[in-house]
C-alpha cells in the first residue's frame, strides 16, 4: 500500500454572508492543506440549513458548505451547537453530508444513528470515526425520539460550600455518611455544583469502540470536550474518556470545543490531540462592534455582554470576525501518517489566524517556531508527556 497522510481539523464553521470575507475566502489558508491529504475530516461546529430559522443568522444554510463539499471526506457532527436548530437543522446537515457523499458520526436524527460509527475508505486502507458530546449541554443530546448528538452522558451533583476541602468531610464523617444518602437531608447552606461522569455511558463507548474497530483497519475516536476558553488546562476527565477510547482499540482520539488550543499526549504509544481549537471560524454576532442581526433572537447582544463576564476576557476588536481568547490564533490540525493500513506518525500542522479572521499555514521557516514553542509550552504546563520536532514542515509527537 502508497503512503498516506490524514488531517483533522478542530471546530469549522463558516456561516457567512459577507460580500468581501465570503466562506470560499475564510477556507483560503487551508485548501492547500486539504487538497493534498488523503483523506481529510474535521469537526463541524453547528448545524446548516436550506431555510432560517429562529436564531440563525444570515449565512446558516447549506450553500456556505459549497468551499468544501470537495474537499472533505467526514465530518463529526457531536458539538454543543449541532441541535440549536432543533430537528431542522440536524436534518439538513445530515441531508447535505449524504447528498455529496461526506460521511458523519456524532449526530443523527436519534440517539441510535448518532452513536454509529463513520468510514471512509481510499487505496485500500479503511478509516472509521466514532464522535462523542462529553460536555452538554443536555438539550443537545440525541434520544430515541429526537434527533441530537451523541451523549456521553453525566450527573451534576451539589456540595455545601464548607464541605468541599477533604479535611472538612473528615472532621464531619458523619454528616457524609453514605447511608444518610439514600433519605432526603436539609443543608442550610450555599452549594457549588459539578459534573461526574455517569459510568454506565463509558462503559457503553468502551463497547462501541472495540465494535467499531473490528470494522476497520485505523479508528479514530472524537470527543467535543475540554473547558470553554480557558487555556492550558486538560482536565483529568478528559484524559481518563481518551485512555478508555485508546484501551478499547482507538488509534487515535481528537478533541475539540473549548475555542483554544490544548496540547498533546501519547498514551500505549497512540496521540491524544486534547484541543485542536478551531480550524475555519466565523462568528462576528459574538463581537461586541457587532451590528448585524440574529434572525429571531432579540438577545444577542445581551450574550455577548455576559460572555465577556464569564469568561474573562475582551474580543481583541482588531478581530471582528474572531472573537475568541487572544491566544486562541494558535491552532494545530492532526496529521497521521499511514503505511500498510497503520499509523506510523503522528504529527501536526500549525495555523495562524490573521486578523482578517482567515487561517493561514505556518511552516518551520514561516512564524513556525513561534507557533511550535507556543505547543511545547502549554504541553509542558498541563503536565503532557509529549515532545515535539521538527520534520520539514510538520512538528511530530513524540514521547519524552
Amino acid at each position: 500500500m502508497a503512503r498516506q497522510t490524514l488531517v483533522f481539523g478542530g471546530d469549522f464553521s463558516i456561516p457567512s454572508s459577507d460580500p468581501v470575507l465570503t466562506p470560499a475566502k475564510l477556507c483560503e489558508g487551508v485548501t492547500d492543506l486539504l487538497d493534498k491529504a488523503d483523506f481529510r475530516m474535521f469537526q463541524l461546529e453547528e448545524a446548516y440549513l436550506k431555510t432560517p430559522v429562529e436564531r440563525s443568522v444570515e449565512g446558516n444554510l447549506v450553500k456556505s458548505l459549497d468551499p468544501v463539499k470537495n474537499r472533505v471526506d467526514l465530518v463529526t457532527l457531536s458539538g454543543n451547537h449541532f441541535y440549536d436548530f432543533k430537528e431542522a437543522g440536524v436534518q439538513d446537515t445530515i441531508a447535505w453530508c449524504e447528498e455529496n457523499g461526506i460521511a458523519h458520526a456524532g449526530g443523527g436524527m436519534n440517539e441510535e444513528e448518532a452513536r454509529k460509527p463513520a468510514f471512509v475508505e481510499k487505496g485500500g486502507v479503511k478509516i472509521g470515526v466514532l464522535a462523542y458530546n462529553a460536555v452538554g449541554g443536555k438539550q443537545q443530546f440525541a434520544g430515541p425520539d429526537q434527533a441530537g448528538t451523541a451523549p456521553i452522558n453525566f450527573f451534576r451533583a451539589f456540595t455545601p460550600v464548607d464541605s468541599i476541602p477533604w479535611e472538612k468531610q473528615r472532621e464531619e464523617k458523619h454528616e457524609f455518611d453514605n447511608w444518610r444518602y439514600k433519605e432526603p437531608m436539609h443543608f442550610d447552606a450555599d452549594f457549588m455544583g459539578e459534573n461526574y461522569v455517569d459510568p454506565s455511558a463509558l462503559i457503553k463507548m468502551a463497547e462501541e469502540v472495540r465494535e467499531a474497530k473490528k470494522q476497520c483497519d485505523i479508528l479514530i475516536v472524537y470527543f467535543h470536550k475540554g473547558y470553554v476558553h480557558k487555556v492550558v488546562q486538560v482536565y483529568p476527565w478528559e484524559r481518563l474518556y481518551s485512555h478508555i477510547a485508546i484501551d478499547n482499540g482507538a488509534d487515535a482520539v481528537m478533541g475539540s470545543h473549548s475555542h483554544v488550543s490544548h496540547g498533546f499526549e501519547i498514551y500505549k504509544g497512540k496521540a491524544i490531540y486534547h484541543g485542536l481549537n478551531n480550524f475555519v471560524m466565523y462568528t462576528p454576532q459574538l463581537a461586541p462592534g457587532f451590528k448585524g442581526k440574529v434572525h429571531g433572537d432579540a438577545h444577542n447582544a445581551e450574550w455577548v455582554k455576559q460572555r465577556i463576564a464569564r469568561f474573562g476576557f475582551v474580543p481583541d476588536p482588531e478581530y471582528p470576525t474572531y472573537p475568541f481568547q487572544p491566544e486562541s490564533i494558535y491552532s494545530p490540525v492532526a496529521k497521521l501518517i499511514i503505511e500498510d493500513g497503520k499509523i506510523v506518525s503522528y504529527r501536526v500542522v500549525f495555523t495562524i489566524t490573521e486578523k482578517s479572521g482567515i487561517p493561514y499555514v505556518h511552516g518551520r521557516a514561516d512564524r513556525g517556531q513561534e507557533i511550535f514553542d507556543y505547543f511545547q509550552k502549554i504541553t509542558d504546563e498541563a503536565g503532557l508527556n509529549v515532545k515535539l520536532s521538527w520534520d520539514g514542515d510538520d512538528a511530530v509527537l513524540s514521547e519524552k
